[in-house]
């Protein structure tokens, strides 16, 4: 009879921590799907940083990057409808369609992996239309992320940038000079990164910002990114996390 007791009370035991068990990983589950991802609008002109900053995150979150011109090669490459379309038109000289941009984009921003880790979009919206499009699928950031550099220090960013050939990697004369003088002397000079071509992009990038901030006014965060790029970093990672916890 006290052994049955014992079995009994054991299994009572055993049951109560069963549930127990079950009712915790339910909680976590629970927590876990209902956590906001993060959906992120990165913006910033020629030269702001843009791209050291993209890196950091994905590393840190984990968060898809989907920039513009990346996904619209990769859907010509991979030949994708979409991408058999926009290459038609790239053949041809002619600008890609807003719309079929907007299309590759909502592609790159519904797949698995952008609903599991979160998205982090760079190189659109650029026109008010862009921004009304994204709004009608439903793909709404929590955070427009606003990189601020002055004129004339992205200028001097982008005008010192060289690149090497061989491994695509990019140097800066005077804040990231390469590491020998082999790779120094085969260093070229990107078509973009010059006087003339910089002063018409950042141009253009203030008539885009101005187009697109008065959409993400409420969601809008700008950073300081006149400044080392490990000491931006921090301030963007504060700004996500406090768009994701709103």
């Amino acid at each position: 009879k006290s052994v049955s007791q014992l079995d009994e009370r054991m299994l009572k035991t055993a049951g109560a921590a069963t549930i127990a068990g079950a009712t915790a990983y339910g909680v976590y589950k629970y927590t876990q799907q209902s956590k906001e991802v993060p959906k992120i609008i990165i913006s910033g002109g020629p030269g702001s940083g843009k791209g050291t900053q993209c890196e950091k995150l994905v590393e840190k979150y984990g968060i898809k990057h989907i920039s513009t011109g990346d996904a619209l090669r990769h859907h010509v490459k991979t030949g994708t409808s979409l991408g058999k379309e926009a290459k038609a038109y790239m053949e041809r000289g002619d600008l890609v369609p807003d719309e079929l941009v907007i299309g590759i984009c909502k592609a790159e921003m519904e797949t698995n992996e952008a609903k599991r880790s979160g998205w982090l979009l760079d190189g659109m919206p650029r026109t008010k239309k862009q921004c009304e499009a994204l709004e009608q699928m439903q793909l709404i950031p929590n955070l427009f992320l606003l990189l601020d550099v002055p004129d004339e220090v992205m200028m001097e960013r982008a005008c010192g940038r060289r690149q090497d050939p061989v491994t695509r990697k990019i140097y800066h004369i005077k804040y990231k000079p390469p590491p020998t003088d082999e790779i120094a002397q085969r260093l070229i000079i990107r078509s973009d990164d010059t006087v003339e071509k910089m002063t018409n992009r950042i141009k253009q990038y203030h008539k885009n910002i101005a187009a697109v901030s008065g959409s993400y006014q409420d969601k809008m965060i700008t950073v300081d990114g006149n400044r080392a790029p490990s000491e931006v970093f921090p301030d963007v990672c504060k700004a996500i996390d406090a768009s994701m916890t709103k």
